[in-house]
């Protein structure tokens, strides 16, 4: 199956720019990361998205799942839930494992779904 694949330009700008950001990411009292290492990624008319490395937190909160979306812009996107001290999120989290060329910054990045778990943006 051969997939769409679109370029950013006017008529649908992507931005992706290192943020000194400190980002925290909770599910129910647990901190699942907390960084000034995250990406900016700026999507036409969406809100801002934080891209976390995935080093900031640790991967046995993370269950892949089978899970999958694609986005023409930056590729395919692969899904986790989060799991910790008896919460869970399921496809809280998502990753682009190998993403297009013009988002290429969020490999080895993560983001999450802000209406499964608490994210918190501090300048």
């Amino acid at each position: 199956m051969t997939r769409e694949r679109r370029i950013p330009g006017p008529d649908h700008p992507i931005t992706v720019a290192p943020s000194s950001a400190r980002v925290t990411v909770r599910l129910g009292d647990t901190v699942l990361a907390d960084t000034t290492a995250s990406v900016e990624l700026r999507e036409a008319g969406y809100p801002p998205v934080h891209y976390l490395p995935v080093d900031a937190l640790d991967p046995a909160v993370l269950r892949p799942t089978d899970n999958t979306t694609y986005c023409p812009y930056k590729g395919e996107a692969a899904y986790y839930t989060v799991a910790v001290n008896g919460d869970e999120a399921v496809d809280a989290a998502w990753t682009y494992r190998t993403p297009y060329p013009a988002v290429e910054q969020i490999a080895g990045h993560l983001a999450f779904y802000p209406n499964k778990v608490e994210i918190t943006v501090e300048p």
